[in-house]
């Protein structure tokens, strides 16, 4: 893609260190930059797709700190007092845990404790005391808790920040793509101007020559040289904006972290129904109901009312009361399995419960607004997108037969001055009727011109407005 590219595009290299600006040669002038050749490039070095695709790294990066909170733990807790000679106690508990998904934990324990002012509770044997059980939420934590909350959301937000990338990369792709029409545009509109001018050129050489052999009056050179002027002036006009659509054409073209600029001998080349339709993936788009829904927008949204359900029902699980039950078999025989027994073992209850719940219930509501609020955005932004679709496939319509019309048009305006032309070598006509023939057909020109790249744009609008996101370069 590097090579084609540098065959065809004349670039100036705008490194900023401070102001300094680096140019490469210019490339010869009939250098050419398709259209396929442009979005390739957005494609493959434009920030903002190495941005979206940042995107996806935080999603990831998200799902991984979740999956963390069902991480086995091996926990540590060492205390020991020795004061004058005497050592009051030593204490040792080892622990190894084991979340699972619904609020149980497994555990395995060895305690070794020893000391003269031990806490007689702590008393264990003289090789220590080896524990394992299990401890679970039979009410609030059971069916859902933070840690499988922050899970289930985490994948949510996964196809959440996914969604986000499709639409970043489809916005970017749309605006580029408008630059460069516009940039065509530009270029066609100062192409006819120029034709115009040859005209008016070569009509004012002649006429000038009719002067001074006396067959034309000398007020036609005087209406020839406005002509000519003001062929001049609209060209001048012309070539600006199409700099300044070059320019902005520019912004969307980056190499290795570096911007292009698009030099003046570069000229673009008006893409056609099936090279638009190709680059834009349009190819065999068909509008039904799946359309809709498969929509990146849609899609984020989507996600973001899965992860608001998740929430409600963790604070609907709050109303519970909690109730924490934890047993362990000990041992003093910790390398031999069956020495495990209900005889000996350490069991404990946990119950608490808020008397009114105000929090609980606060955050219930709340949680349940937000359900709501995203409920409502996603049937809205739904039914805008079917009309915006609709919108765009209906000015797609109509501007493909206002191009046949404008066409024809300028077809009948060339017919129309080419005979007004051979009427004024014959002295049937006047310059005045030849310049008004002609300014008809410059119009039309500049109609067919402006309609032809607004039905292009509208293609690229159903690309928009459709959210088609293609995988790119990082």
């Amino acid at each position: 893609m590097i090579r084609q590219f540098t065959n065809f595009l004349w670039v100036s290299i705008l490194f900023y260190t401070g102001i300094v600006t680096a140019q490469v040669p210019a490339f010869k002038m009939d250098s050419v930059l398709t259209f396929e050749e442009y979005l390739g490039y957005v494609k493959q070095h434009h920030p903002l797709v190495k941005q979206a695709n940042l995107k996806l790294s935080v999603g990831e990066a998200t799902l991984l700190k979740a999956r963390g909170g069902f991480d086995p733990k091996i926990e540590i807790d060492y205390d020991r007092k020795k004061f004058k000679g005497t050592e009051y106690y030593d204490e040792l508990n080892a622990a190894f845990k084991v979340p699972t998904w619904y609020g149980i934990e497994f555990k395995a324990n060895f305690e070794e404790n020893t000391g003269v002012f031990l806490d007689p509770s702590l008393t264990v044997p003289q090789d220590g005391l080896y524990s394992a059980g299990v401890s679970f939420s039979l009410a609030q934590g059971l069916l859902i808790n933070d840690r499988m909350a922050m899970l289930k959301k985490a994948r949510y937000y996964v196809e959440q920040t996914s969604a986000e990338r499709d639409l970043l990369v489809n916005q970017l792709i749309f605006e580029a793509s408008i630059a460069y029409l516009e940039w065509v545009e530009a270029y066609t509109e100062q192409q006819i101007y120029k034709s115009f001018l040859r005209n008016a050129e070569t009509r004012f050489k002649g006429i000038k020559r009719s002067v001074e052999v006396g067959d034309k009056a000398a007020i036609d050179t005087t209406e020839a040289r406005i002509t000519l002027q003001d062929r001049r002036l609209n060209l001048e006009a012309a070539s600006l904006n199409r700099r300044k659509a070059a320019l902005k054409a520019s912004t969307y073209l980056w190499v290795n972290e570096v911007p292009l600029l698009i030099e003046t001998s570069v000229v673009p080349v008006l893409p056609n129904d099936t090279v638009l339709e190709s680059s834009l993936f349009l190819e065999g788009i068909t509008m039904d109901v799946t359309t809709v829904t498969n929509h990146p927008k849609l899609r984020s949204i989507d996600a973001k009312v899965d992860g608001l359900e998740v929430d409600r029902f963790l604070k609907q699980n709050k109303l519970l009361p909690k109730v924490n039950l934890q047993y362990n078999f000990l041992t003093p025989d910790g390398d031999q399995l069956n020495s495990f027994n209900t005889s000996n073992y350490k069991a404990g209850l946990n119950l608490s419960v808020p008397l009114f719940l105000r929090k609980e219930r606060g955050d219930l509501k709340l949680a349940t607004l937000k359900l709501q609020d995203a409920t409502f955005e996603r049937a809205t932004t739904s039914l805008n997108l079917q009309n915006k679709i609709l919108a765009v496939t209906t000015e797609i319509v109509s501007l493909q037969q206002q191009n046949n019309l404008a066409a024809q048009i300028v077809n009948d305006y060339t017919t129309l001055v080419a005979a007004e032309e051979r009427k004024f070598q014959l002295g049937e006509s006047s310059l005045f009727l030849v310049n008004l023939r002609e300014q008809k057909l410059i119009e039309a020109s500049l109609k067919a011109n402006e309609l032809q790249v607004k039905y292009l744009n509208a293609n690229a609008s159903l690309y928009n407005v459709l959210g088609i996101a293609e995988e790119v370069s990082n």
